[in-house]
């Protein structure tokens, strides 16, 4: 059962930018499986099982993100309670992880009843401000061998067919600074403060959904200073690449013009650009939900931000699938129904064995 590495996953740390201890020893767990793995530019652990006979037909390639959102020193011990594992990330994505794994364990003999290769990496920086930087490096690197990309990410039950396309920001606002009574000063939380009132002050188009958040705001030093610097983080989205363009474009020039009016500079970093759009699942939905069939679950197709994402501009037929049920993700006290880790495994294996019989690729 996928239990025995559960929590041994989600008890190894694995911030975004941090994953390495993670990568390490899942790229273990694999290899005592007798797996080769790799390790790439990236940091993702890649492992390809190509049978004979099966060399140079298009792969499908499995993913399971190792980050988590919680920074490092956080506690992430799990107890078990009610049937459930509890613990910071048990879920997103340790969860997939252990799923995925416990397919390679599996699959172990099984090799040659593929007819086509089979990829199952283990990639960093989906989480936060890693901007699918691991799913992006593995499909720059490998498009030409690979039929179709499925991100194992979420809840048992749901699809993701279409992805929501994000633009994200860092705006620092820098000034002169200075003593709130001695100097007379313009202060960058002043232009922090005007740039969140026009951010929220613009018009947002309901339909096809399009939304806009300031996630993170800060700065200053002491309640008798001015401030010399304030940045926030600014999140942007839509499912229509056309809306988040435009939103993109009007979402600058109010940052700019909250400098400008406060009478202090700017600073723009792009820190994200997931892109958005169809996934081309038309052919690989079908053998999700037979797939689901086999589990007795139905499919509840979404649209969401995952790894699949980084498919869109290869033109590379894609989803995201979840493989276990829980909840209060991105949370603490986030929880997984241990239960439900065996019929994940069953639907993600009856997957593979679907689209190895498939016309798909």
């Amino acid at each position: 059962m996928p239990l025995s590495y559960l929590a041994r996953i989600a008890q190894t740390p694995a911030p975004t930018f941090e994953e390495g201890v993670r990568a390490a020893l899942v790229a273990a767990l694999w290899t005592e499986l007798g797996y080769v793995t790799e390790r790439d530019d990236a940091g993702n652990v890649l492992t390809r099982i190509t049978p004979p006979g099966t060399e140079g037909r298009p792969a499908l390639l499995l993913a399971a993100h190792l980050d988590t959102v919680f920074e490092a020193g956080t506690d992430v011990t799990v107890r078990e309670e009610g049937g459930r594992l509890i613990g910071p990330g048990v879920g997103d994505n340790s969860a997939s992880l252990a799923v995925v794994t416990a397919l390679l364990r599996d699959l172990r003999g099984a090799a040659v009843t593929l007819r086509r290769p089979l990829w199952i990496a283990a990639n960093v920086g989906e989480e936060g401000l890693g901007d699918l930087r691991g799913a992006k490096h593995l499909l720059s690197q490998h498009r030409a061998a690979l039929g179709a990309f499925v991100a194992v990410d979420g809840y048992l039950g749901i699809a993701v067919t279409r992805a929501v396309g994000v633009r994200r920001y860092r705006a620092t606002f820098v000034g002169p600074g200075g003593h709130s009574w001695g100097d007379q000063a313009p202060s960058a939380l002043h232009a922090l403060g005007r740039a969140i009132s026009a951010l929220y002050g613009l018009h947002l188009p309901t339909s096809p959904r399009t939304t806009l958040n300031v996630g993170v705001a800060g700065g200053g030093t002491s309640v008798n200073s001015i401030a010399g610097q304030a940045e926030l983080l600014l999140d942007l989205r839509s499912l229509d690449a056309g809306l988040l363009s435009d939103l993109d474009t009007r979402a600058v020039a109010a940052l700019h013009a909250a400098a400008r009016e406060a009478g202090v500079r700017v600073q723009l970093e792009r820190v994200g650009d997931r892109p958005g759009g169809d996934l081309d699942s038309g052919e690989l939905l079908p053998l999700v939900r037979e797939a689901a069939r086999e589990v007795r679950t139905d499919i509840r197709v979404a649209s969401s931000s995952t790894d699949a994402n980084a498919a869109v501009p290869h033109g590379l037929p894609a989803a995201a699938v979840g493989v276990y049920r829980g909840g209060n993700a991105h949370r603490t006290d986030e929880w997984v129904q241990l239960s439900s880790l065996g019929p994940g495994l069953r639907f993600l294996r009856r997957l593979v064995e679907l689209y190895q019989r498939s016309p798909v690729a």
